[in-house]
């Protein structure tokens, strides 16, 4: 995936900056410079995971495959085949996707794509770095079903690229496509805290499983990015682990071991009795404005030099990494991790730290 992933990577970027020209010259930018790049250190860092975790990529399923499947690889060839497995692949990706949001411990995986406040192609490369660890099980009926262990890598693939243009505010609503795929529209949907539009509209590539399953809602009013309770942070290691603190939180204050290990499966909003909420619950992300705090322009500047230098390093990294030990490939990880934190500590370099420093 890694691989592909570094071919596809001029084209995203190419993207970028297209609708980044795009909304300047229309006076709608939809785009930070901190935002940008807490949420490509995301997706960088979702790649080191993977590397890391070969099993949970595709070791599992290759294993259940070879002893489970039911139907022969020869009905999966072809285009008509190749067609199948990625509407099936969708299918079970519906089905993790809402998992991800009404389970609080899928939730604390998941939560990381959401944690923009803006919303647009960069987003789309905020990937989480558990979700495919947690999320492996979701798909093992395709090895079930017979869907060769590449063929399944490839519907993945074909569902994750597909995901990347709906991330746009610079693409209105489209008619009947609405409808039945995935659009802008009902992606931008997907990833607003506006009441109305929460845990709604999962579908990857095709909204017919959400219309099915009664997950549906169209664009009907501006929508707000982020998450019910905003992270705040530009720090690349805050966003992963937001969730799990704070259900780590809620089951210490719990006393009742049952209550404790609901946490875990009940929704990401559920409390255990006589919990209460924590108190910057009381401003939520519908009541703040858009997390963007004054930093020093030497400070973005220099984040932006560092990104750079470690995206590259990374590309150098993903590229050979599969002739790499398991030491050598951990060592590239934790020192691509260490990048991403130095990263997010400069972007966090605030105006008034700055002036306080030099008092």
């Amino acid at each position: 995936m890694h691989d592909v992933l570094l071919y596809a990577l001029p084209v995203f970027v190419a993207c970028m900056a297209a609708e980044w020209a795009w909304g300047r010259w229309r006076g709608r930018d939809t785009y930070r410079l901190a935002d940008t790049l807490g949420s490509l250190s995301q997706g960088l860092l979702s790649q080191g995971v993977a590397v890391l975790t070969p099993l949970c990529q595709t070791g599992f399923y290759a294993a259940v495959h070879g002893r489970l499947a039911l139907l022969p690889a020869t009905l999966w060839h072809g285009a008509v085949g190749v067609g199948a497995a990625v509407v099936v692949y969708d299918f079970c990706d519906y089905w993790l996707h809402r998992a991800s949001h009404e389970s609080a411990l899928f939730w604390a995986a998941h939560a990381v794509h959401h944690q923009s406040e803006h919303f647009n192609l960069s987003t789309a490369l905020r990937q989480e770095s558990l979700y495919a660890v947690m999320g492996w099980p979701f798909f093992l009926p395709m090895a079930v079903l017979g869907v060769p262990t590449s063929l399944y890598a490839l519907a993945g693939t074909v569902v994750l690229f597909y995901q990347f243009w709906i991330h746009t505010e610079h693409v209105g609503r489209l008619g009947w496509l609405d409808g039945v795929l995935s659009t802008p529209s009902n992606h931008r949907v997907h990833h607003a805290v506006n009441p109305a539009y929460l845990d709604r509209n999962y579908g990857a590539i095709f909204v017919v499983w959400d219309r099915l399953f009664g997950s549906f809602a169209p664009e009907t009013e501006p929508c707000v990015y982020g998450t019910v309770k905003p992270l705040a942070s530009w720090h690349p290691l805050a966003g992963v682990g937001q969730f799990y603190a704070e259900m780590a939180r809620r089951m210490k204050a719990t006393p009742r071991w049952a209550d404790k290990l609901r946490v875990l499966w009940k929704s990401p909003g559920w409390l255990p009795p006589g919990v209460p909420p924590p108190a910057e619950d009381a401003l939520p992300r519908l009541a703040r404005p858009r997390f963007d705090p004054p930093a020093l322009p030497a400070a973005r500047a220099t984040a932006a030099i560092l990104f750079l230098a470690v995206a590259a390093a990374s590309g150098l990294w993903l590229a050979t990494a599969d002739d790499l030990g398991p030491l050598a490939n951990l060592g590239a990880a934790a020192a691509l991790t260490a990048g991403l934190c130095g990263v997010g500590m400069l972007l966090s370099r605030r105006v008034a730290e700055e002036s306080s420093d030099g008092e």
